[in-house]
């Protein structure tokens, strides 16, 4: 089993959900920008990812990571759930959640019930792009419950492997952006997920690898500095041994 300077850690069977490894699994922690993956399940399960959104003022009050969206320009939902989930954007993650429920507390809501639904019972979500805010903060446990559910989602998993994206402004700008996973873009067996920091709960990883008759999830939270090479190492030892059914635990 990897040594890993994680504080939380779970290793998990892609195909069936089984817990391989874990380590503090169940100690709350902020998630950051990881919990984009659940405001992307809920908008994805929701449809209708050609239909238009237009920007509200409200949707431009995030930092630090932005795309710069303005209010009254119009953007496909599918063109910004892309763009969200490969460069972390926080504009985009309120515009589609206000789209979605009409307000951020709404859709806060609709989290905490979808997080219920998964099986999520140690979280609580209070924004749709993972912020520091009080009384938020997920486990690893959790965090691998809703990376399962997006894994199985072909919207999700059609997004999140790509390596780049283009997008185009409504004044006809185009911008490329890079995935900000670094695992995805040197492990050739990686087929995604979602990166995640903050100083609040340090570097995030959730990523997923496949190597044709086995797949495996790794989360990775409260990683600082090793966030990369702790990530690819679980997933090897999954890929290799760790899939075989062995379960872990250091708790």
């Amino acid at each position: 089993m990897p040594v890993t300077h994680a504080a939380s850690v779970v290793v998990l069977d892609a195909r069936t959900g089984q817990v391989l490894y874990q380590k503090n699994a169940d100690e709350h922690r902020p998630a950051a920008s990881t919990q984009k993956l659940l405001t992307a399940l809920i908008v994805a399960e929701t449809g209708n990812l050609t239909q238009p959104v237009t920007v509200d003022v409200s949707d431009t009050w995030a930092e630090p990571v932005k795309l710069n969206i303005q209010p009254g320009e119009t953007y496909r939902r599918c063109d910004l759930l892309q763009v969200m989930l490969i460069h972390s954007v926080n504009d985009v993650a309120r515009c589609l959640a206000r789209d979605n429920a009409g307000s951020i507390e709404a859709f806060a809501d609709k989290m905490n019930r979808k997080a219920a639904e998964l099986g999520m019972s140690e979280s609580h979500f209070v924004n749709p792009n993972g912020l520091p805010i009080p009384d938020q903060y997920s486990t690893a446990r959790d965090m691998s419950k809703v990376a399962f559910a997006a894994y199985h989602s072909s919207v999700i998993r059609s997004i999140v492997c790509q390596k780049e994206v283009y997008f185009q402004y409504t004044d006809g700008r185009v911008r490329k952006f890079d995935n900000t996973n670094h695992v995805l873009l040197k492990y050739a067996l990686c087929n995604g997920m979602k990166t995640g920091y903050t100083d609040a709960a340090g570097h995030c990883l959730i990523s997923s690898a496949s190597n044709g008759s086995r797949d495996v999830i790794s989360v990775v939270l409260g990683d600082n500095g090793y966030v990369w090479k702790d990530s690819y190492a679980l997933l090897e030892w999954g890929l290799a041994g760790g899939a075989s059914g062995r379960i872990g635990a250091a708790n």
